[in-house]
């Protein structure tokens, strides 16, 4: 089995159902299986015997035995699939994260939406976010009826999932592949500053893939020249 095709969390996956420890890098993770797969087992089990297809009986009531090969004349053959899909690196939560998690979700929805001071009579401040409103007269300030709800402390959400992504992971902005040392993979992911050019992307990407972290806001990178 081609263990460098899969990611990490794959990679991860496939030595807890070994019962292995899953630390380390990639190319460990890789040596870890492969030292697993070329040990001998203990208990060898003897194959059954094939099946043997049975018979076909067609309309006139005449048996005949199907071939395989029947269905494959004039098909040619199969092509390859380029790509794949690959699993996203998943975060390793407790019972207690995950449960703060779906709470704030469920307060998420009962939030209302926040909006400014008379944005539905000027178009430019219905493109523009929650402001506190300050006038002396101001109705939205004096709570009046019909009037956009504020902002206030009491829809705060779970103090247990603050500054969390919704996946679970926490985190970590970057601006160089160097600031990727030390991060861990199952609980802290990648979001790449937006001032990072193309070329110092497609390093941090090539370096989260190598340590098994997940970049948050990946992008697809044409790369030329020395850029491949």
């Amino acid at each position: 089995m081609a263990y460098d095709e899969l990611t990490v969390a794959e990679l991860k996956d496939l030595l807890r159902e070994r019962e292995l420890p899953v630390s380390g890098r990639k190319s460990e993770l890789v040596a870890r299986l492969t030292d697993a797969e070329e040990a001998p087992s203990e208990v060898e089990h003897d194959e059954a015997p094939p099946e043997k297809t049975p018979d076909i009986i067609d309309e006139e009531g005449n048996d005949f035995e199907e071939d395989d090969n029947d269905h494959y004349e004039d098909e040619g053959d199969f092509e390859e699939w380029e790509e794949f899909h690959t699993s996203r690196q998943k975060p390793v939560l407790d019972d207690a994260t995950r449960a703060a998690l779906d709470m704030r979700a469920a307060q998420s929805k009962k939030q209302p939406t926040f909006r400014r001071q008379e944005w539905f009579r000027y178009r430019r401040l219905s493109k523009t976010g929650y402001r506190k409103p300050k006038g002396k007269d101001s109705k939205m300030r004096q709570n009046r009826k019909y009037r956009a709800p504020m902002a206030r402390v009491g829809y705060g959400k779970v103090a247990a999932a603050r500054g969390l992504h919704p996946s679970g992971f926490k985190e970590v902005l970057v601006h160089n592949s160097n600031e990727l040392d030390g991060l861990n993979p199952e609980l802290q992911a990648v979001r790449i500053g937006a001032g990072v050019g193309n070329r110092k992307r497609s390093r941090i990407h090539d370096r989260a893939d190598d340590l098994g972290l997940r970049i948050l806001n990946r992008r697809p990178i044409v790369r030329k020249g020395d850029m491949q």
